[in-house]
């Protein structure tokens, strides 16, 4: 089969780009993993006081919760939802069965997150024209429910942007096809908030000059469009105002940086312990980095303050690198050019200018190490820090830290050696609310234990459907780490 491409570039001539987004992904894998949870508002995220919703199942957007919502805003509005953290090894391994149905489609699979993809079906060789592309769109959304029982919706398409429209009209659960030829009909009353590269700024940088519908953007021309958003972005945008969008589905995306962040509860002040958590954060981005195959020459520091003002500072280094002692001094001497004063809530680090190789410039760390040690830390100073916190716990320096407390967050997945398998409904004053059922059992049965009760124990995800191991098979296998 060959591709037909319509008359202005751009455009196919038959609906074979397939957008997939799974339908509130987070949240109805939970419902899928609890079957307490099922036709009841869940919302997935962070529980702490600043926590933001990752996603809010359909039944919680009722109530007006949506993602990046902050967590606080949802409790007010749904009170009796729900509430649960992310397990992303859990969602990585779901994805990754999702990705592998994509894959059977064709080689070209775009993915853009755990839960949403584009795949060009022409290359794959099952689709030439809307028949067979629906009929491709239709089993894809039948093999993902058998293999987890959760639900997608597929947006099929000439062109990406409209592939990606398409999807959402067909939420949740369903397939809507855009003939292609009808996407100035599509476009046209549409605001202008749905072309890619419009945001809040844009989109009122627009209704400001009475431009609010992308009909109004094609009626204004592009000589407009230009004087009010420059070249590039004015000549790009009524373009697609007029439905042509030729950006391929690219199977593979480089990876530019790799980064890991915290958000804190309360904003830290101390110094030292402000050290130690970047020293941490750097720990954690190396195993990401490594992760990936990859290491990298720049090394980036975000630190955001009390008043929500956020600094970035970056040192390139001579060569590429996924040595943790050679990152965590980096950070550590980025960190002492910021200003702290007044306290930090959020930090970060990162690492870019990846490379699938790590050249091992001995001379050059060896550099970075000593010039550590010349501004007063020597190469040891990271480790003693994190190994002997005892001097900031009460009772200070050689005495015994005290035992914390166990520590079980709502929706953890746990195995109790009398009841069985079950997950964590709360915990607090030393108690655990646990509730035993399986992905295909009946709604189980609540019981309480005390947070330390030996026969309790943290356990791994089970399957979401009987029999195929999915996501605890993931996970053996290296399911990957939270995104």
């Amino acid at each position: 089969m060959s591709v037909a491409w319509g008359s202005i570039g751009g455009v196919r001539a038959a609906p074979t780009i397939l957008h997939l987004d799974m339908d509130a992904f987070f949240a109805a894998a939970e419902q899928a993993a609890k079957p307490s949870l099922r036709g009841k508002p869940v919302v997935v995220g962070g529980l702490g006081p600043r926590g933001v919703v990752a996603t809010a199942s359909y039944e919680a957007r009722r109530f007006g919760v949506h993602s990046a919502m902050p967590m606080g805003q949802a409790r007010r509005l749904a009170p009796n939802a729900a509430y649960l953290v992310a397990r992303f090894a859990f969602y990585r391994s779901i994805s990754e069965q999702v990705m592998e149905l994509l894959g059977r489609l064709s080689p070209l699979v775009e993915p853009l997150s755990l839960d949403e993809a584009f795949v060009d079906l022409e290359a794959g060789g099952v689709a030439d024209d809307s028949a067979s592309a629906r009929a491709a769109g239709e089993r894809l959304r039948a093999d993902i429910l058998a293999a987890t029982g959760l639900t997608g919706s597929v947006g099929l398409a000439g062109s990406k942007m409209i592939a990606k429209i398409a999807s959402e009209e067909a939420k949740p659960d369903g397939l809507v096809l855009i003939e292609p030829g009808t996407e100035r009909e599509l476009l046209g009353p549409r605001s202008v908030r749905i072309l890619p590269g419009v945001g809040p700024a844009t989109g009122e940088h627009l209704r400001r000059a009475g431009m609010t519908t992308v009909g109004d953007l094609v009626e204004a021309g592009e000589d407009e469009l230009v004087r009010l958003l420059g070249k590039a972005h004015g000549a790009s945008l009524y373009r697609m105002a007029q439905g042509y969008d030729d950006r391929p589905v690219v199977a593979e995306r480089d990876a530019k940086s790799v980064s890991v962040e915290d958000t804190f509860d309360v904003d830290l002040h101390d110094r030292v312990r402000i050290r130690t958590e970047v020293e941490r954060l750097a720990e954690r981005c190396v195993g990401r980095l490594r992760a990936s195959g990859h290491s990298g020459r720049t090394i980036v520091l975000k630190v955001r303050r009390y008043d929500f003002s956020t600094l970035t500072r970056s040192e390139t280094l001579r060569g590429p690198t996924d040595d943790p002692v050679v990152v965590r001094e980096a950070a550590a001497r980025l960190l002492e050019a910021v200003d702290t004063t007044g306290g930090v809530r959020l930090l970060g680090v990162g690492v870019s200018g990846l490379a699938d190789y790590t050249q091992e410039d001995l001379f050059a760390q060896f550099a970075e190490v000593a010039e550590a040690a010349a501004g007063g830390r020597d190469a040891g100073e990271a480790e003693a820090v994190a190994a002997e916190p005892a001097a900031s716990l009460p009772g200070g320096p050689g005495q015994a830290a005290p035992v914390e407390e166990r520590r079980w967050s709502p929706g953890q997945d746990v195995r109790h050696a009398v009841h069985g398998a079950g997950w964590v409904q709360g915990s607090g004053v030393g108690r655990v609310t646990v509730r035993f059922e399986e992905p295909w059992s009946a709604p189980g049965r609540v019981r309480t234990f005390a947070v330390d009760d030996p026969d309790l124990e943290p356990s791994e995800p089970l399957p979401l459907v009987r029999g195929t191991g999915g996501p605890e098979r993931s996970e053996a296998a290296g399911g990957g780490a939270a995104a």
